[in-house]
């Protein structure tokens, strides 16, 4: 028997949100394990790398067909197939022996997994509450993986300084076991579509397209050209796909996605919302995690620890934005959360010095995981907010694959523009403070290999024309990398007020 909405407890949300946490924190917490993992296993970094690169790309290339299996297997039946499908990828990834092992349990086993659970998280909220209910239901499950995402370089250094990396995919699988005894608490759907109704044609260029373009995106720092490429036949390919549903929909059958959809302002609006800030929190987390152990010299555990403040202003912030958007609404609450963002990616930009500390990084971090807070946990309720209720599967997986593209893309996108800031930076220091070695590249090598090997002001032992060098590329690379993320987030604060406010009505 149904549960209604009337009845559903929080249990159902707890459960959810576990779910959605896990599959965020399995991006990003074994950024900081990297050199253990190639010890362990007898492999090299660019595979490891890989690993973690296809496990992104494998989730957002598969979300868009698990949105309408949704409809043919039921929401419920397949968040749970996912869940243990998810339990026996991260079992497998704990005992690898090797890097295939791995890449077999993380990359494809629990990539897999995470499609089939992300768009059923949304999908499964918006079944089970309603009213203000489900506002904070899905604030809570929305900034759940941009917690996880913050939180990892934490949660990974804890494992791997204390115990082994192995341990982080051994407490994933206690989450789902958790998940899985739990699942009494969700409500049951059932399926709306038959599977004759599932259109394979439509998800195989899907796969294509969306292959190509996060494979595009996350190669841009190794060949700029090649990657430009891929990603234009991926967008080709997306096109094809479009015309493809919408032609297959005008023939009377059932499209893989309903592409009048994006008539809907607020799904289209928000949808881009989500992947910008997603891709603002993952490039600016990346760079600040970058400057904390490759120039700071921080272990994993410390770098963690420094980033924290990001992690609680986005968890505070979302938990307060439900009841400020009752009282201001949604778009007011968004475009708020889309200024503060700004000024404290505006405020980190001065704060990059060979000399900072906890403190000195404290108030940006925290000011910009509160915005991101705001703008997240609203993104989804408002983005699906006049969907009709036989479409909010496709809503949820259109909404679930922008939030990871954001994801898979912030890393790839930043590292360019650290890359383009930092040239262009020694460059310009050198001008400064070294004009006589002005276009000099063998000086300049010398620069950047004393870049590579500071950790602290006080252990450069070259002379101070290098130290004031390499103190100034540092400065600017990172000030050119938050302004640019700042950037991004006006253009957040610009789509923000496209939106329109959602009727919420009290339950």
């Amino acid at each position: 028997m149904n549960v209604t909405k009337k009845e559903a407890s929080w249990g159902a949300l707890l459960i959810i949100a576990l779910a959605s946490f896990i599959v965020a924190l399995d991006a990003t917490f074994m950024n900081v394990s990297i050199s253990q993992v190639v010890a362990d296993l007898n492999t090299d970094v660019s595979t490891i790398q890989m690993i973690m690169s296809f496990y992104t790309l494998i989730t957002a290339a598969f979300m868009l067909l698990s949105a309408k299996l949704q409809d043919i297997v039921g929401k419920k039946k397949l968040f749970l197939i996912g869940t243990a499908l998810y339990g026996v990828g991260t079992f497998t990834a704990s005992i690898s022996a090797n890097s295939t092992m791995l890449f077999i349990g993380w990359s494809v086993i629990e990539g897999v997994a995470g499609a089939l659970m992300l768009p059923a998280t949304v999908s499964l909220i918006s079944g089970t509450y309603s009213g203000e209910k489900r506002t904070v239901a899905l604030a809570i499950v929305g900034v759940m993986g941009a917690v996880a995402a913050a939180i990892g370089p934490l949660f990974g250094g804890i494992m791997t300084t204390f115990l082994s990396w192995r341990y982080g995919f051994a407490t994933e699988l206690i989450i789902v076991f958790i998940i899985l005894i739990m699942r009494n608490k969700i409500p049951n759907f059932e399926p709306t579509e038959s599977r004759e109704d599932l259109d394979i044609t439509g998800a195989i260029i899907s796969f294509i397209g969306l292959v190509l373009l996060v494979q595009g995106v996350l190669t841009l720092s190794k060949d700029i050209t090649t990657s430009i490429i891929i990603v234009i036949l991926g967008l080709v390919a997306l096109a094809i796909f479009a015309l493809f549903e919408t032609r297959r929909k005008r023939n009377g059958d059932v499209p893989l996605l309903d592409m009048d959809l994006f008539k809907d302002r607020n799904l289209r609006t928000g949808t881009a919302i989500l992947l910008l800030s997603f891709l603002s929190m993952g490039g600016a987390l990346f760079a600040v995690s970058l400057y904390l152990q490759n120039v700071l010299q921080l272990n994993a555990f410390n770098t963690g620890i420094t980033t924290l403040p990001m992690t609680i202003g986005l968890l505070v912030f979302a938990i307060f934005a439900p009841s400020l958007s009752s009282k201001w609404g949604h778009k007011a609450v968004m475009a708020i959360g889309s200024i503060m963002a700004i000024a404290g990616c505006l405020l980190l930009s001065y704060q990059f010095k060979l000399d900072a500390t906890f403190f000195t990084l404290l108030p940006g971090l925290l000011i910009l995981g509160a915005g991101l807070g705001f703008n997240m946990s609203l993104c989804t309720d408002i983005s699906i907010s006049n969907i009709p209720a036989e479409s909010q599967n496709n809503a949820s997986g259109v909404n679930s694959t922008g939030q990871s593209l954001g994801e898979s893309m912030g890393t790839a996108i930043i590292g360019i523009i650290l890359i383009l800031g930092f040239m262009g930076g020694v460059s310009h220091a050198v001008d400064v403070y070294a004009p006589q070695h002005s276009g000099d590249e063998h000086f300049q090598q010398v620069v950047i290999e004393q870049f590579q090997k500071v950790g602290n002001i006080n252990d450069i032992k070259s002379d101070q024309t290098v130290v004031q060098i390499v103190d100034t590329v540092i400065q600017e690379t990172m000030a050119f990398v938050m302004q640019i993320t700042a950037l991004i987030m006006g253009i957040v604060f610009i789509l923000t007020l496209r939106l329109q406010n959602p009727n919420i009505k009290k339950q």
